[in-house]
């Protein structure tokens, strides 16, 4: 690998915005306000906001609905029907 290239890649803080729960890993990516930090177990980290987590999104929570329940092929016959 080439030096001086790379980004820094070190732990980061994601909050989910929704429940406001925070997951720690490393990434490349810093806070985006300006310098934010949050402390976990008194060490600061940059803190980096998202919209949807694994804590909020429908499919993990259990919360996904069904929005259509017939098949795409028996709803294209029952509105065109067999043209000859």
């Amino acid at each position: 690998m080439k030096k001086d290239i790379h980004p820094e890649y070190g732990p980061v803080a994601f909050r989910d915005r929704s429940t406001g729960r925070l997951f720690l890993t490393r990434s490349t990516l810093t806070s985006r306000r300006g310098g934010e930090e949050t402390v976990v177990d008194g060490v600061a980290y940059p803190v980096v906001d998202v919209d949807v987590s694994s804590d909020s999104h429908p499919f993990w929570t259990g919360t996904a609905r069904t929005l259509d329940s017939e098949g795409r092929v028996e709803k294209f016959q029952r509105r065109y029907g067999n043209r000859a």
